[in-house]
């Protein structure tokens, strides 16, 4: 199955805690349908102290799920993804909303 949202992929939360904020994907995880965003779903974690990091408190980004996420046009607007193919055959992701190529 072809991946709707990518890594680099420029996204708009639809639920949650940080629903309507925009962010870009840091890292797509398929085997549990989720996705790392930056600047969405913060964390603290307690740390120990170990011989590479200071202890301490920090914050991070936790995983989200696929389905509170859509790919943001070009408008910075939440859309639809679609497949299509190009004349000489390959296969590219399309907005829904405004029928552009989102791969290049």
């Amino acid at each position: 199955m072809a991946a709707k949202i990518k890594k680099g992929d420029k996204v708009v939360v639809l639920a949650g805690r940080d629903k309507g904020k925009t962010g870009s994907v840091l890292q797509v995880i398929p085997t549990d349908t989720r996705a790392v965003v930056q600047g969405i779903n913060l964390i603290r974690k307690h740390t120990k102290q170990t011989a590479a990091q200071e202890a301490g408190i920090y914050t991070r980004e936790a995983p989200i799920h696929l389905s509170n996420l859509a790919l943001a046009d070009k408008n910075g607007k939440a859309t639809r993804v679609g497949f299509t193919t190009t004349k000489d055959g390959t296969k590219v992701r399309v907005a829904r909303s405004t029928g552009d190529v989102i791969d290049g």
